[in-house]
């Protein structure tokens, strides 16, 4: 029987319990993209909160990305010292924490080979940069309509050489495991559906995957995230479906995100599907110590009521708490 509270291990890498903390935007580095004490501290407020593992949010690894403010950049070995007080901090509580690597935009059909090798090996260089500055691994964030999920979507790809369909995704991982240690972990968030007509759905996505084998871990999201009115018993599990079908087809350790509310949900789900990880987001918004108190035996669903008022706040910061 599994619990939320197991101890496992990835890659020989323990991890004290089955959640994640999913990749949040907090928009919060500086002007320039360097890691500063706001994000440290929100993390390091994560990792105190009982967390196994913490993504930090959207990290672009280009210097010729699109910019959208806030966003860290880590293009360059000038970012590493930041990230290294930002790791220094995470393992301070036992909790590992992953890179989330990204682009945010660029062209798909228009890049020659050449240039689509540049982009994977950008995404590889920043893994290198990530276990240089103490990172337990990185994420390739493939998911919400962000360049890689924008690349493997039919929508967006219609090349026809090596990089068709989702080819640039094979690619990054074996670039990236070329450029660290075996003990470095390497995962991956990717969308389960587009949300439009022609776009990638779950057998897509399931194709996506497959060749995927050296992963470490495959998070499924959608566009389409971070819906309202969730209630814990009611409506949880927004990927479950999905999910669920996924962690049947691959062999790679897959992780639940979305509408988790409650240790009851959580439990059938880890017992009735193939689901090794959930992963949250809103519900450690609102309560950052919301996996110590459930581990405690104070087990009552999250406070979170799904209102999404913390996308309107600086460093996504929960109403209800800036109100008290």
């Amino acid at each position: 029987m599994k619990t939320l509270f197991d101890e496992t291990t990835l890659r020989g890498i323990r991890l004290k319990n089955r959640v994640w903390r999913s990749a949040t935007w907090l928009g919060l580095a500086d002007a320039n993209g360097f890691m500063t004490d706001a994000i440290i501290s929100t993390y390091e407020t994560l990792a105190e909160g009982g967390a196994a593992v913490i993504v930090t949010g959207l990290t672009s690894v280009s210097a010729t990305d699109a910019h959208i403010g806030g966003e860290c950049k880590f293009y360059d070995n000038r970012f590493i010292d930041g990230h290294c007080r930002l790791t220094d901090a995470i393992h301070r509580h036992g909790a590992r924490i992953l890179l989330q690597t990204a682009m945010v935009d660029g062209p798909v059909d228009e890049l020659t080979t050449a240039q689509v090798d540049d982009v994977v090996a950008a995404f590889g260089d920043a893994a290198r940069r990530a276990e240089q500055a103490g990172y337990d691994g990185v994420q390739i964030h493939a998911a919400h309509f962000f360049y890689i999920s924008r690349f493997i979507s039919p929508l967006f790809n219609h090349r026809t050489d090596g990089y068709r369909g989702s080819g640039i995704l094979p690619a990054i991982l074996a670039d990236m495991r070329d450029k660290t240690s075996d003990s470095f972990l390497i995962t991956m968030k990717i969308n389960s559906s587009d949300g439009y007509p022609g776009g990638m759905e779950k057998e897509e996505m399931v194709k996506a995957c497959r060749p995927m084998t050296d992963l470490d871990a495959i998070e499924v999201s959608a566009n389409g995230t971070s819906q309202t009115g969730i209630r814990a018993g009611v409506n949880e599990g927004s990927f479950l479906e999905a999910t669920a079908h996924l962690a049947g087809e691959v062999e790679v350790p897959v992780v639940l995100v979305g509408g988790l509310r409650s240790v009851e949900f959580i439990g059938q789900v880890l017992n009735n599907t193939k689901v090794e990880y959930i992963s949250l987001s809103r519900p450690l918004i609102r309560e950052p110590n919301l996996i110590n108190r459930w581990q405690q035996g104070d087990t009552t669903p999250s406070k979170c009521v799904s209102c999404n008022g913390c996308y309107r706040t600086e460093g996504h910061q929960c109403v209800f708490n800036i109100k008290q």
